[in-house]
């Protein structure tokens, strides 16, 4: 397993993770059913929801095939399958300058990607000035591993309470 500590600015409440040199726009991909999962995913590109629109500490897990359901430690889980023909994955914050972004060699071909939220109350309460602190910033570990293409799914949905 590779695994790497990224802090990403979350522009526009989400992380972009793709293959190395797609041209997708994420735009159509948002649907209603997108933004209520938090995953919007098209072919070789997908976005994923943040509850906070300012940095959020972002880990990201190269696996060699699926790994355990641990989604009782996170708030919101949710899965996709991507097409990484490149062998390289692109992590980064939505308007990030993409040439500068983090890469991960992945396994060419079909990868599935679990991305598990945590801290989000916190996060969420505290808005703008949750990345002032490490432990009150959003956390999303994204795990990668090859698998065949399957549909989106939520493996555990945050319900977010309003005040």
């Amino acid at each position: 397993m590779i695994s790497t500590e990224l802090e990403l600015f979350a522009d526009y409440y989400q992380i972009h993770l793709l293959d190395d040199g797609s041209v997708t726009d994420l735009g159509d991909a948002w649907t209603e059913e997108a933004v209520l999962d938090n995953l919007a995913v098209d072919t070789d590109a997908m976005a994923v929801g943040t509850t906070v629109n300012v940095n959020v500490a972002v880990t990201v897990e190269v696996l060699e095939a699926a790994p355990e359901d641990d989604s009782a430690e996170f708030d919101h889980v949710v899965e996709g399958s991507l097409h990484v023909l490149s062998g390289r994955l692109v992590v980064m914050g939505c308007t990030d300058y993409e040439p500068e972004a983090a890469r991960f060699g992945v396994v060419a071909g079909s990868v599935r990607v679990r991305a598990a939220r945590s801290n989000l109350i916190e996060a969420k309460r505290l808005g703008i000035d949750s990345d002032d602190d490490p432990s009150t910033m959003e956390r999303l570990r994204v795990q990668v591993w090859p698998a065949p293409h399957s549909e989106p799914v939520v493996i555990k949905r945050w319900e977010r309470l309003e005040a």
